[in-house]
């Protein structure tokens, strides 16, 4: 999980909009011109794109569109570094793809902080990667790590945030439009 990309008025703007239409599927529905916004309902939820390049974002992003992905894995030390809570359970967010446009909501179903040899099977197929087993996953994954935190911090008990997660919206087909 990488780059909360809230910032700039222009994808400050998308994740806006695109936060009005996916707030419908959490029953916030519309009520501000009666009620005026709640907190939870005007401000839209952290932003964030998977990996750490475009193509292995949009490749992430896809897997959780169709249905393949439903969890994730994020090392501790990586959200520690740029001043991050660890997600929990019922935690919203916005997925956006390469070019910054928000096309997933999801909502944090489990979490669980483990060493890297600790994370199990299930996990990895839940992931939806590669071919989806531990094998591939620690390869993948160790990879990964020792690219963005630097071989002298990776270690087999490097401790894994595995968060466990549900689409929220869109549901079916192609991420609609937004305004």
């Amino acid at each position: 999980m990488t780059d909360d990309v809230q910032g700039d008025g222009v994808e400050d703007e998308r994740v806006a909009a695109f936060w009005r239409a996916a707030r419908g599927h959490l029953g916030f529905g519309n009520l501000s011109p009666v009620l005026g916004e709640s907190p939870n309902d005007a401000v839209p939820p952290p932003s964030w794109s998977f990996g750490d390049n475009p193509a292995l974002a949009d490749q992430l992003l896809g897997l959780v569109l169709d249905g393949t992905k439903t969890a994730t894995s994020t090392a501790l030390v990586e959200l520690e570094d740029a001043g991050l809570d660890a997600p929990r359970p019922g935690d919203l967010s916005i997925v956006v793809d390469a070019d910054g446009e928000p096309r997933a909501l999801l909502r944090t179903t489990e979490v669980e902080v483990v060493p890297f040899d600790a994370v199990g099977a299930e996990h990895a197929e839940a992931e939806g990667e590669d071919d989806r087993s531990l094998e591939s996953w620690r390869v993948e994954h160790e990879r990964y790590w020792r690219r963005v935190l630097g071989d002298d911090r990776f270690s087999t008990d490097l401790q894994v945030v595995a968060e466990r997660f549900e689409l929220i919206y869109p549901k079916d087909g192609p991420t609609p439009a937004v305004d």
